[in-house]
Parts: C-alpha cells; structure tokens; sequence
C-alpha cells in the first residue's frame, strides 16, 4: 500500500540515467521532480507526466523551507495506493536536501523510502578538471560558504562548491573565499559538467563573479593552494618533531621549559607592532603560534587535552560572551558591550573568585596595573573626572618626597606609577605600549649621539654634562621631540 521511490536522473545528458532508473521512468505515468530546470527532462520517455515544484522555490524564500515543503507533499502522495516516483538532478544522496527530509520524515511516519542512484554532479566535475576524488577531495555547498565570514574548509584541499547558480551567489562566495585564498588564485567555474556542452572557465578569484555563463548548472573547483599552509599541516609537522622519529630537541621539551621560548616570541610580536613593519608581522606571529601548538602537542603526547580542547573553548566563550552577535541581545554601543562583557566574566567565575583574578600575576608591571585600574572601573570603582586623577597623582609625588626610608620612598614611587598608569588609562592611552615606544626613542638617540661621539673621537665617559647635551639636542634634532634634561 503506497511506496516513496527516489530517483536520480545524473548530471544533465539523458545517455548518463542508469538503467534501473531508465526502466523505472519507461513503466511510469507520473514522474514528480524538484525542478524542471534540468536538462535530462528532455530526454525521458515521453510517457511520462511530468510534474515539478518549481512554484515552490517563487512562493517560498529560504531554500530549507522549500525542501521542507517538497518532503511533506512527496510524503502525502507516497500514501496513495500509487505511492509516488519522485526524481532529483545527480544522485539522491549527493547535495540533496529535499531528500534527506523525506528520509528524516519518512522514518519517524514508518513509511518506506527506495532510493535509486545516479551519476552526481562530481564524477564529471573531477573528469573537466582531471583530479582523483581521493586526492583529499572537499565538497561543500556554495550557499553554506556564502553564509560565513570563512571558509569552512582549509585552503590545503582540493575543494569542489555545488550549486552556484548566479552571479549575485558567486559574489558573496568571492568575499568569504578571499579571506583564505590570494586574489589571483586560479579556480575553475565548471558550467554544465556531465552534458554535451560541457566547460570550464580558468579565472582568477577576484573575478570570480564577472563570468556570464553561471548559472544552474554551475559548480566552482578550488585547487589547494601551492604550498602547505593550513592549520592542519602545521600541527603535522609539529607532531612529527615530536614522534620517535623526529627532532630530539622538540622531544625534550615541556610545558615549562619552552615558557620562556613564549614569552620571547610574544616581546618579538609586540616589537614588530610598535615599529610599524608589519611585513614582517606574518612571520612573528607563525612563530609565537609555533609555541601554541608545540605546546598543544606536549599535552596529546601526555594525554592532557588535544587541540580541539583548546579552539573549542575560545570558540564557544567567544560565541558565549557576544549574544549581541550570535544570540538577540541589543545593545547600544562599546560600552554597553563591556558592561555585558563584565556580567557574562563574573557570571563564569566561581564563587570565591574576585573581578581581578584573571590577571596573570607574570603580566609586566605596567601591564598589570592598567588591567587592574581597567577591571575595577568596569564595576564602577573609578575616579568620577581626569582631575581626580591628576590630584591623587600630585598627592602621591608629595607623599614621594616627604618619604624617608628606602622602604617608604620604594612604596611610594609605586603608588606614583600606579597613579601615572590611572592617568595613562583616562588619556585611553597603553602605559605599556607608551613605554616601550619612549624606550625605542631613547634608544635611538642614545646610539646615535653615540656614534656622533666616536666620529669626533671622544669617549662618553670623559664628556662633561653639557658635552653630552650638546650630543644628545643634535640627536634629537635629527630623530624628533623632547631633550634628555627635560625627561628626554
């Protein structure tokens, strides 16, 4: 009583039916398909009364609506004594989604779905660009990319996208590509592959979108980028510094041994940003994630956590502390997301657990005090006005001078730099970025005025006060801005 079976009708060209599906269609009288718009229609048995649902895709405006639509109605019609005969483009089980819904719905209905294969859309997608499927092959839905910000794939894969059928898809597909992919990547737009009129178009990603044949029939093959360099191939090569037969340096290494190795490459990244060379930030920066995976591996070799561990937690408490992006919350500007930041941080923390303790007692010293000043101000412990600040500053500088012992003058020069770093953070100013900056100044001028010294033959240290002023204003005239009795 009643039977559900699905039918694919291949890639385009009617030679390329299997038999099983011929012979279904040839004893047929009712044939219902997702969509007209397919080329093998026109050379199936003319017995057949075509039915389509392509009124579907102009009533309906998300994609999953329609599927969802068309499973329900071949489910009704597979209740007739009949049941139903229902064809799609390329193979029920490839790109399909109409017909994963008919199977969900159909198993929890206890009706019976047949499905009967048929050539896809990839084997003559793989013969137009001559690639072997299991040469890591990806296959990805062209919409799904488009609706990400990346791409859900690594650029180290050959990488196939289904139905891009317009330009208006391509383009949205461009933008997400080309942040994993360089502009003038080569990649093939196959119009109409499995057909007689089959073609491939060689463009450069950037121009993805120019082309006038796309359409339907459209599908995009992504050959991997020329050398290894996703993720994946970096965690291999670190992996294998660290099997047996690899590096015996990285297979001595520990947690704690490499924490200077970190620190280093983080003053090495921080440097490259100071200076401005952000060429060379690319670089510095594969070197500190060199720490982080090395790391990574360290704990899989002794069954601590595994990558994933580690980018699922940043991911979800990204996704967790931005409901503004990713959930309904409305908010009305930076600061209200900071204040939401704060109730999520302290809503996660456990009980015993204050508003500063997640600052790293390592941090650098200045560091530390503006994350200090920073935290308590986000709970409202804050001067009211940057003339307070300046008050306590000057309060401070007093209570500096009128100190006596070593110990007293030690404390209070502290409360003059921690006051200096509040000052700093109402001027929205990094007190550490500033200082490193004041030192890369200073630096400069000094190794210059003593270049300038061993030209005239002179040691520093035989120079009076005013000799190495007179050095350091020539300095400063040819680097920039104050003196060296001024603070420099």
């Amino acid at each position: 009583m009643g039977s559900i079976v699905v039918i694919g009708l291949g890639p385009g060209d009617p030679n390329l039916i299997t038999r099983q599906a011929w012979k279904l269609l040839s004893q047929a009288d009712e044939l219902y398909v997702r969509t007209q718009q397919h080329p093998t229609l026109a050379g199936l048995p003319q017995n057949v009364q075509i039915q389509s649902f392509d009124d579907l895709y102009e009533t309906l405006e998300k994609p999953e609506d329609v599927y969802s639509a068309i499973a329900g109605k071949i489910l009704e019609l597979g209740r007739r004594q009949q049941g139903v005969l229902y064809a799609v483009p390329g193979s029920p089980m490839v790109a399909e989604a109409s017909v994963g819904e008919i199977l969900a719905k159909a198993k929890s209905s206890g009706q019976s779905v047949q499905i009967v294969q048929g050539l896809s859309f990839i084997e003559p997608a793989l013969e137009l660009v001559g690639l072997d499927a299991l040469a890591g092959l990806k296959v990805v839905d062209a919409l799904e990319v488009a609706a990400c910000n990346h791409p859900p794939f690594s650029g180290d894969e050959p990488t196939i996208l289904a139905q891009m059928y317009s330009r208006a898809l391509a383009s949205d597909v461009k933008l997400t590509l080309m942040n994993e992919y360089p502009d003038e990547h080569q990649v093939a737009l196959l119009h109409r592959a499995g057909t007689l009129s089959a073609k491939i178009e060689w463009v450069p990603l950037h121009e993805l979108d120019h082309s006038a044949d796309i359409d339907h029939l459209t599908t995009l093959f992504i050959p991997p980028l020329p050398e290894s360099a996703g993720f994946n191939a970096l965690q291999e090569t670190v992996a294998h510094l660290r099997a047996p037969d690899g590096c015996p340096w990285d297979q001595e290494q520990t947690h704690a041994s490499l924490r200077q190795n970190l620190l280093e490459e983080s003053y090495e990244v921080l440097t490259v940003i100071d200076s401005g060379d952000f060429t060379s930030l690319a670089e510095e920066l594969g070197d500190m994630l060199l720490q982080i995976v090395l790391q990574t591996q360290i704990a899989i070799d002794e069954g601590e956590f595994q990558m994933r561990d580690v980018t699922a937690s940043i991911n979800s408490k990204l996704i967790r502390r931005h409901p503004h992006v990713f959930s309904d919350l409305e908010v009305d500007g930076v600061a209200s997301v900071i204040r939401n930041w704060e109730t999520l941080k302290a809503a996660e923390r456990k009980p015993d657990a204050g508003v500063l303790s997640g600052v790293s007692p390592a941090m650098p010293a200045l560091a530390q005090a503006d994350s200090y000043q920073s935290r308590a101000a986000r709970v409202g412990f804050d001067w009211e006005e940057i003339s307070s600040v300046l008050e306590k500053l000057n309060e401070e500088i007093d209570e500096l001078q009128n100190a006596e012992s070593d110990i007293e003058q030690a404390a209070e020069l502290g409360d003059v730099l921690f006051s200096v770093v509040n000052w700093a953070r109402w001027l929205e100013i990094n007190p550490e970025a500033a200082l490193r900056e004041s030192n890369a100044r200073f630096r400069a001028r000094f190794e210059l005025l003593e270049e300038r010294a061993r030209i005239d033959g002179r040691e520093l240290t035989q120079m009076t006060v005013d000799e190495l002023e007179e050095l350091w204003v020539g300095a400063k005239q040819v680097l920039g801005t104050t003196g060296m009795k001024s603070g420099h």
